[in-house]
């Protein structure tokens, strides 16, 4: 019961785990979308603030996006490895 109860929470609730699915779902099946879009696209979808999305974002999701933005010169690339001196 309490199963059943859980999927369709998930279902109809936005939580964590499906909207990272739906974006990889997204960046998977189109070509031309990058991560960034894919949000923005989703949120336009579901009528869904870009602001609000931002706890709904897991880590694993949140590194992606950065490195895309890096390479995007979104923003600026860091170097955190220090030289032994």
């Amino acid at each position: 019961m309490n199963k059943d109860l859980d999927k369709v929470l998930k279902e109809k609730f936005l939580c964590q785990t499906k909207f990272t699915k739906d974006i990889e779902e997204l960046v998977r099946d189109n070509d031309d979308l990058n991560y960034i879009d894919a949000i923005v696209h989703y949120c336009d979808h579901h009528k869904i603030e870009v602001e609000s999305v931002a706890k709904l974002i897991s880590k694993p999701l949140k590194e992606k996006i950065k490195a895309e933005a890096i390479e995007l010169n979104f923003l600026k690339r860091t170097s955190r490895a220090r030289l032994p001196l």
